[in-house]
């Protein structure tokens, strides 16, 4: 398009402007109530938004982007590796830290740790290995405590660089510590203390305290507290095999400590499904929002439940979830 045509598209649209005005007015008129302070602010809004949508492509044609020379990226990326901070190596391996952060070394990823009780004041590299640390890192732990280092908490495992906090998630119910003293610093001359594994007890899980749940084989202070707190929430244990509902608590671990504990169903605590309120059933781990909103509208449209065989009528109640809260229900 040529500057001659341009000018004329131009001469066009000045004279006509005015009888442009007046369509979109007469228009106005017919369809819209605008007063005329309303039109003309109308008007305005609609020449800023066509403004802001024209401008970015005008400024692109009109402002080409510079783009830096090969000679300026070249000394760009120059002093970008000069001011690199070199991260120095920890006597670790591995392991490095930035600023606040730690970056542990990756040995989970491919050691499988073998869990056992432990007291991380006595056991030798041979036993830090099994549980899943390599040969330097466990080296490092008999360094600290060849040196006076004693952990007298589990806590303090964390504080070690070379335990990841994933690893110290795993191995903390199993951390026993002894009563620390001076026999409790490790000695490279003398060989690691066996520790001695607790007696074969039972104990009634509903009602033992985490002091007697603590003297079950397989069983340390953390999953003690665990297993107390669950109880407390689902209102008492009705078969042993609910331990593994506990976190931390697998198969391995119940074959380990079942035969150690009895179960009386008759200590339950118990929820009157017809008089209880939406506070009484949320107290339930079992049971959900839906469900609770589901057995209470049931109630109320079809009166009481008569037995266990009405919540099948509760579309939302399966037959699993009717089994694991039965016992837990009076009508």
């Amino acid at each position: 398009m040529n500057n001659k045509a341009i000018s004329k598209i131009r001469f066009i649209f000045l004279n006509n402007s005015t009888y442009l005005v007046q369509v979109i007015r007469k228009w106005r008129n017919n369809y819209f109530e605008f007063s005329k302070s309303q039109f003309n602010g109308l008007l305005v809004l609609i020449t800023l938004i066509c403004l802001i949508a024209v401008f970015p492509p005008v400024y692109r044609a009109l402002v080409p982007l510079q783009l830096p020379t090969d000679e300026e990226q070249l000394a760009m990326l120059k002093l970008e590796l000069a001011n690199a901070p070199k991260t120095p190596q920890s006597r670790y391996g591995n392991e490095r830290r930035s600023g606040n952060q730690r970056e542990y070394p990756r040995v989970s990823a491919y050691r499988k740790p073998s869990l056992f009780y432990f007291d991380p004041n006595l056991i030798g590299q041979e036993s830090w290995q099994q549980l899943g640390l390599s040969e330097k890192q466990a080296q490092a732990i008999l360094n600290y405590r060849s040196k006076g280092g004693v952990f007298r908490t589990p806590s303090d495992l964390k504080k070690m660089y070379t335990i990841r906090p994933e690893l110290y998630r795993l191995l903390e119910p199993y951390v026993q510590i002894q009563s620390v003293g001076k026999a409790s610093v490790y000695r490279p001359d003398r060989p690691a203390q066996i520790f001695r594994p607790k007696e074969m007890i039972r104990v009634a899980l509903n009602t033992a305290d985490t002091l007697e749940l603590d003297r079950i084989s397989g069983i340390g202070k953390v999953f003690a507290r665990r297993i107390v707190a669950y109880r407390e929430q689902i209102g008492g244990f009705h078969k042993k095999e609910q331990l593994m509902e506990v976190f931390g608590i697998d198969s391995l671990k119940f074959q380990e400590i079942k035969g150690q504990v009895s179960v009386d169903p008759g200590v339950l605590r118990k929820i009157n499904i017809n008089t209880a309120s939406s506070a009484d059933f949320k107290r339930h781990p079992y049971l959900r929002y839906q469900h609770i909103n589901a057995l209470i509208a049931y109630r109320k449209q079809h009166g009481n439940y008569s037995n266990i065989a009405d919540l099948n009528k509760v579309v939302i109640m399966t037959p699993e979830l009717i089994e694991k809260i039965a016992p837990y229900l009076i009508f």
